[in-house]
């Protein structure tokens, strides 16, 4: 086969290797043979030829922990990339087990130090490559310039090159690059004189959650955590293809995207993944939509272990749902004997007088301590969608939860987590449904003006509290990443016609907060908040949103789905305490 015979000449960098490259790029989709399946595409992929040239840039023993960092060399495509790596590890340790740290976009090399205290060699390499004045980076070679992901140095390819022309091979994407470097430092990990190389694991931030899916076909790693990067987003967010949107005309695929799809795509991988696999997501996170990504566990091997954590209203977060990647690796690259229960199952049924329900079954149920019930209401788009909270409550081995609903011909999705007596969150798999095709469903339910008044779960990043004169309210935790809820976007709370957004506030200080209304905070309202002894009411009509654009402002809130809380450079959001979400009828 044309793929098989072009891997080889590059692989045993054949004299014919220029050609060969040519070939990559000159072959055209409609001649070539149907793109080769990640396993395919790897299995004459030499992660261990060729000489590491090691360059050791500093290196130290302090406080028990041996330290390096240094340069090797990753033979891809016949060229050489100098990969920079960090590694730790206690110092004289003996078969210390292995764990690579792999950062996210536009990210940097890091230790996680928790692991190496608890006698890990960990290893992390940078592949975001040359980036402001970084003095340490992954140095490519100007063949592979696109292994670059700043786009001032260059451009990323993924299903498509930078003049947007399809790739016509999966190794043009820089995910291949990406991937092979990983392998590459997989092997200068399994090689260092402290490390067992049968015990080795993996996990990875963001984009590095991503790699994780190809590196889990690795048969040396016996365990993987990938934060979010489940895949899902070339084409399908890219495209805006939705699973529940109820179109019939989604765009054909490209060339360029058949190829990335079935060959580097993260899901494509799963069929072949040997490792055991965790993922950690967010439901409102970007990489991947919640439901596309709990697709990808139907796709596993028989036998391979997996499981999943999904955190509610999630952007990024997961701090509710992290302490699953100690357990999961120690279980599973050290062998401990953690009980790990079984993924717990859900289904939505209408009650006896016709309310959707999710009815939750967790496995071992004499563990569970805590169960969560989430649902949403209509938006097809994962992570604009707006969570609520269903309380549930204990019917012999199951918990069940209302999830009234506005409108019964209208999508309802519903999931429920799982929390075990160790402190193990598992989420159950991905409910959809519409509440007219059970039977006699009824719409309960009631649209509010109040949006949030004592009950702030629908926000991300805040402490909820009780301030003075026992207001119940909240304060953000972030100053840089401020507060967000995709609330709005639920139409219980949409915006009425002629309304205006009211809230109240508490700070001693003055502080000016930014209101952002789009993902790009494009669009925003500056509110100036004087120093006061008692709260203060914030009454905001949508004439006050400014755009950084060209384009007019809103008319009014009915089009908003979502609301960002900001500091403008100098204030500080965390000491102001908010209150009362509503709409009222503006004066204007």
């Amino acid at each position: 086969m044309v793929w098989t015979s072009i891997s080889r000449a590059i692989a045993a960098r054949s004299p014919a290797r220029m050609l060969m490259l040519a070939l990559l790029v000159a072959i055209p989709t409609a001649a070539a043979s149907p793109p080769p399946t990640p396993s395919e595409l790897w299995s004459t992929h030499a992660a261990a030829a060729g000489d590491f040239r090691e360059e050791i840039v500093r290196e130290e023993t302090k406080d028990g922990i041996y330290r390096r960092d240094s340069y090797i060399s990753a033979p891809v495509l016949g060229e050489d990339v100098r990969v920079y790596c960090l590694y730790a590890v206690r110092a004289g340790a003996i078969r210390a087990p292995g764990l690579l740290n792999v950062h996210g976009w536009m990210g940097a090399a890091v230790i996680d130090e928790e692991y190496v205290r608890d006698g890990w060699a960990v290893m992390s390499f940078d592949y975001c490559g040359r980036t402001g004045n970084r003095p340490h980076f992954t140095r490519y070679p100007e063949a592979l310039e696109h292994g670059n992901m700043d786009r001032t140095v260059s451009t990323p390819v993924h299903s498509h090159r930078a003049d947007g022309s399809s790739i016509t091979d999966p190794r043009q994407a820089s995910d291949f690059v990406w991937y092979a470097i990983q392998r590459r430092v997989l092997t200068y990990l399994e090689r260092q004189k402290e490390v067992d190389a049968t015990r080795l694991g993996a996990k990875g931030y963001s984009y590095g959650g991503t790699l994780m899916w190809n590196l889990g076909t690795d048969p040396r790693v016996k365990a993987v955590v990938a934060y979010f990067g489940i895949g899902w987003n070339e084409y399908y967010r890219s495209r805006q293809v939705w699973m529940y949107d109820g179109r019939a005309d989604h765009p054909p695929k490209s060339p360029g995207e058949e190829i990335f799809l079935a060959s580097v795509a993260p899901e494509a991988h799963v069929p072949f993944i040997t490792a055991a696999t965790l993922w950690l997501n967010g439901s409102n996170d970007h990489h991947g939509g919640h439901e596309r990504g709990l697709e990808s566990f139907k796709l596993f091997a028989p036998g391979v272990p997996r499981a999943y954590a999904i955190q509610a209203r999630g952007h990024h977060d997961t701090e509710k749902i992290g302490q699953d990647a100690k357990p999961w690796l120690e279980r599973h690259v050290l062998g401990k004997d953690i009980a790990w229960p079984a993924q717990p199952r859900s289904q939505l049924r209408l009650d006896a007088g016709g309310v959707p329900q999710l009815v939750v079954t967790p496995d071992d149920p004499e563990r569970v301590r805590n169960v969560e019930c989430f649902y949403a209401i209509k938006e097809p788009c994962s992570f604009i969608r707006s969570w609520r909270d269903a309380a549930s409550e204990r019917r012999g081995d199951s918990w069940v939860a209302a999830t009234p609903v506005l409108n019964v011909d209208d999508h309802l999705f519903a999931y429920a987590n799982v929390t075990y007596d160790d402190s193990i969150v598992l989420s159950t798999p991905f409910n959809a449904t519409v509440p007219a095709h059970l039977g006699d469903a009824r719409a309960t339910d009631t649209r509010s003006d109040t949006i949030a008044s004592g009950g702030y779960s629908a926000w991300s990043r805040v402490a909820e509290l009780e301030g003075p004169r026992g207001v119940k309210a909240f304060r953000c935790t972030s100053n840089g990443r401020g507060a967000t809820t995709e609330q709005l976007h639920d139409p219980k709370w949409r915006a009425p016609a002629g309304a205006a957004l009211a809230f109240r506030v508490y700070c001693t200080e003055p502080q000016t907060i930014l209101l952002s209304v789009d993902p790009h905070d494009r669009l925003l309202a500056e509110i100036d908040v004087p120093a006061s002894d008692a709260w203060q009411d914030q009454v905001v009509p949508a004439s006050r949103l400014r755009r950084s654009d060209t384009a007019p402002p809103p008319g009014d809130w009915t089009g908003v789905g979502m609301l960002r809380l900001l500091p403008k450079p100098g204030s500080d959001l965390t000491k102001i305490l908010f209150a009362d979400f509503r709409w009222v009828r503006s004066s204007e």
